[in-house]
């Protein structure tokens, strides 16, 4: 495989202004972390990232876009009281996300749509910060509901939450929430004569407000009566600075002890039941941003414009009768710039601290595990890559918030020409720009693709949905506007794809409603181009979402939103995948015939039509030149999948073959009952879809039987080697290599790159080495008496990061305990009696852990006999069996294939590995084809035929990286004996 590393795709990522977890810290709540837990990321360009944490393993559900002239200044997070549905049971309430952002408008933000629900303005000032109302838990519990058996006495409704503002005038503003609405309640606080901004705001409890102001001062409300409690204040300014000091952050513990940072670096504890000043803490030489508080309220972070994450302690007082003292443990500098926004969430088996800021880069810190455990980064690059290509015409095409670029990526020397010709000029090697477009409006972009060939151009926002034809034009690209139907005029859509055969056109709008849009080619007419012909609907399976915890709270519509979408080779299967993990697909019956008249079975229906409508579409299906799409007869045979798909790729034809212009409804003759006769034939190609799941599951179906493949079935998830399955950052995309007699997959991440041969058969877990499985190897005898046996964990297993087994507390791996520099000893010898032979090693660390719920510490030994009764007439009938397989050797490419470049080519030893990574390139925004499939087989016959050597060459691929060095960064802060290399 060729890689072309490119560096000069821009992507600006944007600094992370907020962050917000959907739950409050539920320590002693039983059944561990919420199904329902999210975390919310608001950053500088509007945009609003929802993340899953899902046992550790994070990644990115999706985008919810922002645009021009916009940011997210603040976010937080409500949930609606509970119902009572028919029957006579509890219903979750649904969660809810609120943002704020430089204007006078709080917006409420429809999840499963991805835009704004609602705005709530007023006439106050510019909105600063804002927080929510905590839960209150009050009995609300009907005669019915009290004699119900099935109603538990925890579950009790909550009355609706207030949000509470503060504003650039100094007054303090309460919306309510209440019957799923936004409107506003009154006003809290009327500015005071200095007109100071509320910079901070946080609920003591159900009905006081703390409020951090830029007058150095910190005022308590009681939302009850609407009055001024108290007032605390910081006084004066440091000697030479300004005079006023500015609280830029407020928190409180579980029993009513206020924290505050301030502009001055200082951390500052009051007491909760007198609002008088603890302690002082000089923990930053400039600005505290933010400050971020413990379930337990034993530990304190902070982060601040030097960089640093501060951790604060409370040491251990031995009179009770005496207030408990706190000490700063520790700080480093986790981030690139300033740290803005912090956010912390415990629960039983997860306990992290969040941290964003200018370096637009997540970083995960363990809590409880402080020191134990390491940090982990989450990338700024978005899960699903900005970036697609057109191989026919090597065009490569990036967007980000409102422009596109397309350039031009020219083969490598090796395939353009050999050393010493000079016939090609050294113009054709590198990259050109070669087409730039920047929409008009507001909205950002959520989706893009160009087709094949490099002739279209589709681009989605959330308010509408543009299609370009583009022409070369000398060494330029011309880009020119395909004017739109009316149906689609000022409707958009979250997801947009061209097919493969530039002749259908797949848009997912904001109520994730498949739409297809036939294209029909006008090329030499005077039309030219494409346009588009009629519009088909799409159905899915009615399914209902997950059940949820009533305590917990559900997500609505959001879980059943379309994440991804992909077309077979030949464009006549289509399959889409939601967040819950069902794939719903589609057929194409038929065969495309130019002359027939659609008549009135072609009219296309507006786009307001009513579900009438729709499900007599589902029932009489619209005829398009001869073809129409149906649901796949297997679809409801399709398994549902443990966790949501990241990536959706059906094996691509070794040789694409070239479309038939034949007209295959020749035979089709009109009647009077039937004069519009089209075919009924199912699709024959390559039906064979790659799923790539959140949990780092790789699975393969035949879409049109309903079922596993036989890869799939001989090859499940547990043979996979153990480090591709302990990969704590999840797969982006997968790259197909089909060339001569490679069967190969590469599937990267946003820092890995693994190769799985597809022709052979991964090693089983007996045969795995050791280190790979961190298991020892066992005998027949024994394999076949365990049933189920415990999975060892060793020191070197916890520290790589097995994320299947959750071993940690949702941050990093495990430090060695080698490593670790504190205490004097971290393993102690047990010994009864004076036999030393009873001795036994007590590791001290892992007392420490956090208990975890989860149960996936056992592999089964039957999985492994019914894997190995499989693969048994596969070896036999290919004569190819598990003693040909061998594993890589370090991050080289030893045994396998090697071009110059050091990815592709011929082998070189006498067998192949069945798999290869490496971690050489990050981080990854994404990587795409370039180049046309060529028959290396048929070439090289062509070539020993005519007494010619021709170098044989695998696939091309443009690699997109985009280092954070590379990135225009604001400048920051240098304090002393602190410099740049």
């Amino acid at each position: 495989m060729d890689i072309h590393r490119c560096r000069f795709v821009p992507y600006p990522s944007s600094r992370i202004n907020a962050v917000a977890f959907s739950h409050c810290s539920t320590q002693h709540t039983k059944g561990g972390r919420p199904a329902t837990l999210r975390l919310a990321v608001g950053r500088a360009n509007g945009d609003i990232e929802i993340w899953n944490p899902l046992k550790g393993a994070w990644y990115q559900e999706s985008i919810l876009r922002g645009g021009k002239d916009r940011s997210i200044e603040g976010l937080t997070w409500v949930q609606n009281p509970g119902d009572v549905d028919k029957r006579g049971y509890k219903t979750a309430g649904k969660l809810r996300l609120f943002s704020i952002g430089y204007s006078q408008a709080v917006t409420e933000w429809d999840l499963a749509a991805g835009k704004p629900l609602r705005h709530s303005a007023g006439n106050y000032g510019e909105i600063w910060c804002m927080a929510a109302q905590p839960r209150d838990v009050r009995p609300q519990l009907s005669d019915k509901d009290k004699g119900a058996a099935h109603i538990a006495p925890e579950t009790q409704a909550h009355q609706a939450q207030n949000i509470a503002v503060g504003c650039a005038d100094g007054s303090i503003v309460i919306l309510s929430t209440a019957e799923d609405d936004l409107q506003f309640s009154r006003v809290l606080a009327r500015p005071p004569k200095k007109r100071a901004r509320v910079l901070s705001l946080t609920f003591q409890n159900h009905h006081t407000i703390i409020a951090g102001h830029a007058d150095s001062t910190i005022r308590i409300y009681d939302m009850r009566g609407g009055q001024q409690i108290r007032n605390m204040t910081l006084g004066g300014g440091p000697k030479g600075g300004p005079r006023e000091t500015l609280v830029w952050s407020v928190k409180c513990f579980g029993d009513g002890t206020i924290v505050s940072g301030d502009s001055t670096g200082t951390l500052s504890f009051w007491d909760g039941k007198h609002y008088a000043l603890v302690q002082r803490i000089q923990g930053h030489e400039a600005d505290i941003l933010d400050v971020a508080v413990s379930a337990d309220g034993r530990s304190v972070f902070s982060g601040g414009m030097d960089r640093r994450t501060a951790l604060y302690r409370k040491t251990a007082e031995r009179r009770p009768e005496r207030i408990a003292r706190w000490a700063k443990a520790s700080h480093s500098r986790l981030h690139q710039n300033d740290v803005k926004a912090m956010a912390i969430f415990e629960t039983k088996g997860m306990s992290v601290l969040v941290s964003g800021g200018l370096d637009t880069n997540l970083i995960l810190t363990p809590v409880q595990e402080f020191g134990r455990e390491h940090h982990r980064t989450l990338s700024n690059l978005p899960q699903q890559p900005a970036i697609s290509s057109a191989p026919k015409s090597r065009f490569l095409l990036s967007w980000w918030e409102r422009e596109l670029n397309i350039w031009s990526v020219f083969g490598s020397p090796g395939r353009l020409r050999s050393e010493n010709d000079e016939s090609v000029p050294q113009s054709m090697h590198g990259r050109k720009l070669v087409a730039k477009v920047a929409l008009q409006g507001d909205d950002s972009i959520t989706s893009a693709d160009l087709s094949s060939d490099g002739t279209l151009l589709a681009v989605s926002t959330m308010s509408e949905v543009k299609l370009f034809r583009t022409r070369p034009r000398g060494n330029l690209v011309k880009v020119q506007k395909i004017q739109m139907p009316a149906e689609m005029a000022g409707t958009g859509a979250k997801v947009i794809r061209l097919s493969p055969d530039n002749r259908w056109l797949l848009t997912v709008t904001s109520e994730d409603r498949i739409r297809l849009h036939r294209l029909v080619s006008h090329e030499g007419t005077r039309k030219g181009g494409q346009t588009l012909h009629k519009t088909i609907r799409l159905e899915r399976l009615g399914r209902t979402s997950p059940v949820t915890n009533y305590i917990h709270g559900g997500l609505g519509n959001y879980e059943r939103s379309i994440c991804r979408v992909a077309f077979s080779p030949d464009s006549r299967i289509l399959v889409a995948g939601d967040l819950s993990g069902y794939l719903d697909s589609w057929v194409l019956e038929g065969h495309e015939d130019l002359t027939q008249d659609d008549g009135e079975q072609g009219s296309t229906r507006s786009s307001s039509s009513s579900d009438e409508s729709d499900s007599d579409e589902e029932d009489h299906p619209k005829v398009i030149l001869g073809q129409h799409w149906i649901r796949n007869p297997a679809a409801s045979l399709m398994p549902k999948l443990r966790d949501a798909p990241l990536v959706l790729s059906f094996r691509p034809l070794a040789i694409p073959s070239p479309p038939s212009a034949m007209n295959r409804n020749i035979a089709l003759h009109p009647t009077r009952h039937n004069p519009h006769p089209h075919s009924h034939d199912l699709p024959d190609g390559e039906d064979r879809l790659l799923v790539l799941t959140a949990g780092n599951q790789v699975l393969e179906f035949h879409v049109l039987g309903g079922g596993m493949s036989e890869w799939s079935r001989r090859n499940p998830p547990s043979t996979f080697p153990h480090e591709f399955r302990g990969l704590r950052d999840r797969a982006k995309g997968v790259v197909w290599d089909l060339q001569s007699e490679n069967e190969r997959m590469w599937i990267y991440g946003v820092n890995w790159l693994w190769m799985f041969d597809m022709s052979r058969n991964l090693p089983s877990l007996q045969e795995q080495p050791e280190g790979e499985t961190g298991e020892q190897p066992k005998g027949d005898g024994a394999h076949s008496r365990e049933l189920k046996r415990k999975r060892q964990v060793d020191e070197e297993q916890e520290a790589g990061g097995d994320t299947g087994g959750t071993r940690d507390t949702g941050a990093g791996g495990r430090v060695l305990e080698s490593e670790l520099n504190i205490g004097i000893g971290r393993q102690i010898w047990k010994r009864h009696g004076a036999d030393a032979s009873s001795s036994k090693p007590i590791s001290l660390g892992r007392k420490s852990r956090v208990e975890s719920d989860d149960e996936e510490g056992y592999v089964s030994a039957e999985k492994s006999a019914l894997v190995s009764l499989r693969r048994a007439g596969f070896a036999h009938g290919h004569g190819e069996g598990m003693e040909d397989v061998e594993g890589p050797e370090g991050d080289g490419l030893d045994g396998l294939v090697s071009t110059d470049n050091g990815t592709g080519g011929k082998s070189k030893g006498k067998h192949r590995p069945s798999y290869w990574r490496t971690y050489k390139y990050r981080p990854v925004l994404g990587i795409v084809p370039l180049g046309v499939v060529e028959d290396n087989s048929v070439a090289k016959d062509e070539a020993h035929s005519n007494g010619e050597e021709r170098e044989l060459h695998g696939i091309e691929v443009a690699l997109v990286e985009r280092p954070l060095w590379d990135m225009d960064l604001p400048p920051r802060y240098h304090g002393n004996q602190e410099w740049d290399p």
